[in-house]
């Protein structure tokens, strides 16, 4: 089993440059099956759920290449529909996006139920309720999701679209990311205008549209509760750069912040960023922002504060363990308050390990903070709740090893080299 060994106490100075996102080249990579054509796309995260992804394309029939460092080559012109290894889908909440893509493309789809962290309940209901909307029909059964398209003709016998899906309006319960994603996926090449309400916001969204409309897409309102996509007829391959991991620079943002020191943080977008500068300053961290880089520096005295997350332009609930760390640092009473996911306090049994006082209520954590935690073994239960205990050991006192260090790697490349490089004793062991 992998561990991560840390001996805390040390501050972390330096430079440290970010990642592409994770989360925006999942979709990216699975809507290059719509294109069906060469598309090049760069600023790839090399991590795990990424090389999953790869593997699924490749399994179904794409070409990947690899020309340069970060950057993938995908040919999708010989995928093949509904051929996907179930024992690679099931690893990663990600591969849903296949259903939207094959479905777009071929007018019908089978995936295996999905896999990843586990939150608790994460239904795909909005993803089948905007699929329905356009015209699929959607049957869970056997640990395969079907989806398929009876294509309707005119008199003369042609079919309304090649994928015989429709335009149609959706309006999600909820603001989906996975389900915004999808009906996007599903609607690019159907017949007709999709109008998606009460869509999700997130960063990732608005990337995956860019994509597709450099490859020829017509979608308007991305980043807006409301968006329209006019389908058209068919995709061209592109060149694409995605967007910078705004949950990677926040987690080293929040290690600064707990060790103190002052780190320059490169290639990020402010913006996206700016609930959790605002979280930090309100903490008593100082961050400056620059164009595409920003500057965290920190004593390590910390205030409690207040955390709630939210669906974007919310506080992110993927930076929720990180801050729960922060406030276990910091000199008082803190809350922290869960709106997105309902399992996401599994980690505080790890953190009491460690001498955190955590007490949970429901969605509502109160975190009295004593200024210091204390290294201890402890295990990583999910991908940013890992990430949170590296952050929990840098700050500690004495040794912390963190094993099941593999769910922390499907979201970080090289995490523990680039804290060593900002002066963190920290190391693997296999």
């Amino acid at each position: 089993m992998k561990k991560i060994i840390i001996r805390g106490g040390n501050k972390l100075n330096g430079n440290i440059h970010i990642e592409g996102m994770k989360n925006a080249a999942l979709p990216i990579i699975f809507a290059s099956v719509l294109v069906g054509e060469k598309c090049f796309i760069e600023n790839i995260p090399d991590v795990n759920d990424i090389n999953i992804s790869l593997e699924i394309l490749r399994n179904i029939g794409a070409d990947i290449k690899f020309p340069k460092k970060n950057c993938i080559e995908i040919d999708t012109s010989n995928v093949v529909p509904c051929s996907s290894p179930y024992d690679l889908v099931s690893k990663m909440r990600g591969s849903t996006y296949l259903l939207g893509a094959e479905l777009g493309r071929f007018g019908v789809s089978k995936v295996g139920w999905p896999g990843g962290c586990d939150f608790g309940t994460r239904p795909i209901d909005q993803h089948i309720k905007g699929f329905e909307a356009l015209g699929a029909t959607v049957v869970a059964e056997g640990g395969y999701i079907n989806a398929s398209v009876v294509k309707n003709e005119t008199d003369s016998g042609e079919v309304y679209s090649k994928n015989g899906l429709h335009g149609a309006r959706v309006f999600l319960d909820v603001a989906s990311v996975g389900a915004t994603i999808n009906v996007i996926l599903a609607a690019t090449l159907a017949d007709g205008v999709t109008v998606i309400e009460n869509a999700a916001r997130e960063p990732h969204i608005v990337d995956l549209a860019g994509f597709l409309n450099t490859c020829g897409a017509d979608i308007m309102g991305a980043g807006t509760s409301v968006i329209k996509i006019r389908g058209v007829d068919k995709l061209h391959g592109c060149q694409y750069k995605i967007i910078p991991d705004m949950i990677e620079a926040g987690t080293y943002m929040t290690a600064v912040a707990a060790t103190g020191g002052c780190v320059s943080i490169q290639s990020v977008i402010p913006k996206h960023l700016e609930t959790i500068t605002a979280k930090l300053r309100e903490m008593g961290v100082s961050v400056t922002e620059y164009e595409d880089s920003i500057t965290v520096e920190s004593d390590g005295n910390l205030k409690p504060v207040t955390v709630k997350t939210l669906p974007y332009p919310g506080f992110p609930t993927d930076m929720h363990p990180q801050f729960t760390v922060l406030l276990c640092l910091a000199d008082g009473v803190g809350q922290i308050t869960e709106n997105v996911w309902d399992n996401r306090y599994r980690y505080v049994d790890e953190l009491h390990m460690m001498g955190a006082v955590i007490s949970v209520d429901g969605r509502t954590a109160t975190v009295v903070g004593n200024g210091h935690l204390k290294g201890a073994p402890v295990k990583s239960v999910d991908l940013r709740a890992g990430a949170a205990l590296v952050i929990a050991g840098l700050a500690a006192d004495g040794v912390t090893e963190i094993s099941k260090t593999e769910t922390i790697e499907r979201g970080y490349h090289n995490l523990v080299g680039k804290l060593r490089l900002l002066g963190a004793d920290i190391s693997k062991m296999q």
